[in-house]
């Protein structure tokens, strides 16, 4: 049997070591041009601790340890750089350029160079998986990627049939946590602002471009 002494030693121990991957988390996402979430933490039925962005485990309780850090505009960005491939691509696949320049703004802020934690690359943030598929050869080339995120972003349209809400849950999550939910936004919080921020970098785009 663990005497008081020993649990108490046990928790203490837990306790620096969460804060030290807290710590080591903060130092990446302020030093580095990745996508950034909430990480919570949640402790399961063995007394194990989980780190995670994506609070998808209905009845864990989790508890947030670090916040977001939000994408803003910054006076150096040219927001306009990419307008015209932005434009060439909106008209080929039928799609609002606002709205693709709102999801480049969401994703990389404009960083033709970024790479999120999970692996995704350039303006639209394109797994490699998924760049495979719609034949980007360089995720990275600014023109190749809004093309290649373009065609994607008008299959998911087609997809959930001009449903915007759904299409940009299953851009962010992914089709089968859109599926898992019934075809409903998934319960994730990350996922949930992402949809607020895009549609409101919509919304300020849109008097800009068309």
């Amino acid at each position: 049997m663990q005497t008081y002494s020993n649990i108490f030693f046990i928790k203490f121990c837990r306790s620096l070591l969460l804060k030290a991957v807290v710590v080591f988390i903060a130092l990446i996402v302020t030093t580095s041009n990745i996508a950034h979430a909430d990480i919570y933490k949640y402790e399961d039925n063995e007394g194990v601790l989980h780190l995670t962005n994506v609070p998808s485990i209905p009845k864990a309780k989790y508890v947030l340890i670090l916040k977001e850090k939000r994408i803003i505009f910054q006076p150096d960005i040219d927001v306009n750089r990419y307008d015209q491939i932005i434009k060439t691509a909106a008209n080929k696949f039928n799609i609002d350029s606002a709205l693709i320049k709102a999801i480049i703004k969401a994703e990389s802020n404009f960083n033709h160079q970024a790479i999120s934690r999970v692996g995704a690359q350039g303006l639209m943030q394109l797994m490699p998986a998924t760049a495979t598929a719609l034949r980007v050869d360089d995720a990275f080339h600014p023109k190749n990627n809004i093309e290649g995120g373009a065609r994607y972003l008008r299959y998911l349209l087609n997809n959930y049939r001009g449903n915007l809400t759904l299409t940009l849950a299953a851009y962010n999550a992914g089709e089968k946590n859109v599926a898992k939910y019934n075809n409903n936004v998934p319960p994730f919080r990350e996922t949930q602002n992402y949809i607020k921020r895009v549609l409101s970098y919509y919304r300020s785009f849109s008097n800009q471009l068309n």
